[in-house]
């Protein structure tokens, strides 16, 4: 693992720090994944004062655009091959582009009077289409780029562990500094908390940005792309349809990395743990942190073990294991939340009671059933990222093509839909029990909160995480099958290199 390539097998390994580094990209990302996605329909409803269902919706609703910016982005990608690589500009581009629109968006447009509520349906829909260019960029790299980083399936699932350490680099960060700010500076509802939390955000995603450059720095050059180098560059987006239609390993990794990503994002919207730790509980300052670093904690071991069977047996049985393991756990919380009683002691959350460690046995199931579950999902609601770089290279000895910016794009705007879906869940399911307004942490409890915490903390991710299990036992990239696509691919790859055509290449190593 020390050296960019060891042995004489031809396989391109990464250097330890490349490994540590280049996830990195990913956590500049997730600081964008709380700032924007976590935050961006409170702060259209309680700020600019805009309809709840239409922050909400709007969110969704711009994925619309999603579905034409990422192909094109995609097909530029895989297209480019410039002076500073084929990453490292896309990278930079996108940075710059949500930093700018999110500090517009937050900072500047709660300056426009409320008499000019136009403008501010405006600014609102026009900004957040700039920041979905931005991010498109950034994020398609995550993924596109591993293809270049390392060939070894030992290696790739390390990406896992590092691609989490950059995640909390970057998302963890903000999901502990955020109720920080609320609890001394104001709330969630506040123009006041936007303007500290952005300027804190956009920073650490600039370097974490950088140190991911650094970290793809090396690899990022024509030597490491595909079987042809750049031979491979010139691709139309009509390349999606065929990829959808024959490449049947990214179908069944679409289905996955949707179900892990919607059941993320929508048990740890902030809306559903406020109604949770908050309007039901009646504690959101006592509980949150303390819950997220239970999440936090029970992770590790988890890291741990999916990298190990990843390495042992590939990267589908890893997901499948622990994805089932979170299933069952889930069963346990939600039978939990649905024996609570609203001023009940004994089936209530309790950790801190008059500055007193005050726990029942309701607390302590509800800690073993959710940190053992939320360790398992939290483990594998990644894993999805290092295995397009499977996909991709399974295209790669499918078609001879390399075409890593299509390939992530093409993940990317799935992932990107579901992300977005969760804030249009949680808006409709809460104006359907007659709130007007998205709940915070003061928001009294009101009649039908536990029913709709009980489907959005538990029910809808139970049921994504089922049909991830569905579509990954049939997925065919076993440990064993890529060892051997990556060998058929590096023999291609040196028969080319000494003057034999793809074509015969293709035909001559299957």
């Amino acid at each position: 693992m020390a050296e960019t390539v060891t042995k004489n097998d031809g396989i391109n390994r990464a250097k330890l720090y490349q490994l540590v580094l280049f996830p990195l990209n990913n956590g500049a990302t997730n600081v964008y994944y709380v700032l924007v996605l976590a935050y961006i329909a409170t702060f259209g409803s309680n700020v600019l004062g805009l309809g709840v269902l239409f922050a909400s919706v709007m969110v969704t609703g711009m994925r619309v655009f999603d579905a034409i910016t990422d192909p094109v982005i995609g097909a530029l990608m895989d297209r480019t091959n410039g002076k500073f690589g084929k990453f490292r500009p896309f990278m930079v581009i996108g940075n710059v582009i949500m930093a700018l629109s999110i500090i517009t968006m937050y900072i500047i447009t709660p300056m426009i009077p409320d008499t000019m509520m136009a403008l501010r349906y405006a600014a609102f829909v026009g900004l957040y289409a700039i920041w979905v260019i931005g991010y498109t960029f950034q994020t398609s790299c995550t993924r596109a780029g591993q293809t270049v980083l390392t060939s070894d399936p030992n290696q790739r699932p390390l990406f896992t562990i590092f691609n989490t350490v950059g995640s909390l680099a970057g998302m963890g960060v903000m999901q502990f500094l955020a109720p920080i700010i609320r609890a001394n500076v104001a709330d969630y509802s506040s123009a006041d908390f936007y303007k500290v939390l952005t300027p804190i955000g956009i920073t650490v995603s600039i370097i974490l940005t950088i140190l991911a450059i650094i970290g793809i720095w090396e690899k990022d050059q024509p030597k490491y792309f595909g079987i042809g180098g750049s031979k491979q560059e010139k691709v139309k987006i009509s390349e999606y349809v065929e990829i959808i239609k024959n490449n049947s390993p990214m179908k069944r990794l679409m289905i996955a990395g949707a179900g892990c990503k919607l059941a993320l994002s929508i048990a740890t919207n902030t809306t559903v743990l406020c109604m949770l730790y908050g309007c039901m509980m009646g504690n959101y300052d006592g509980l949150y942190l303390p819950m997220m670093i239970v999440g936090y904690v029970f992770s590790v071991p988890f890291f741990v073990l999916t990298v190990r069977t990843s390495q042992k047996k590939g990267q589908r049985a890893s997901l499948l294991r622990y994805v089932s393991l979170a299933l069952v756990c889930y069963v346990g919380v939600l039978a939990l939340l649905l024996a609570w009683k609203q001023g009940v002691p004994g089936v209530n959350l309790s950790l801190i009671s008059n500055g007193k460690l005050s726990i029942n046995i309701y607390t302590v199931l509800f800690l073993v059933f959710f940190g053992v579950g939320y360790g398992a999902y939290y483990s594998t609601a990644d894993m999805p990222i290092p295995m397009v770089a499977d996909c991709s290279d399974y295209e790669t000895y499918r078609s001879g093509k390399y075409i890593p910016g299509i390939m992530g794009t093409l993940f990317s705007l799935v992932d990107k839909l579901v992300s977005s879906l969760s804030a249009t869940v949680v808006g409709i399911a809460v104006s359907l029990i007659g709130i007007k307004s998205l709940p915070t942490a003061e928001t009294p409890y009101s009649s039908g909160m536990n029913a709709v915490v009980i489907i959005l903390f538990c029910v809808v991710p139970m049921v994504a995480w089922i049909a991830t299990i569905i579509a990954m036992k049939g997925y065919i990239l076993t440990g064993e099958k890529m060892r051997m696509i990556q060998e058929v691919n590096q023999k291609r790859k040196k028969a080319i290199e000494e003057g034999m055509s793809i074509e015969k290449a293709m035909e001559q190593y299957k």
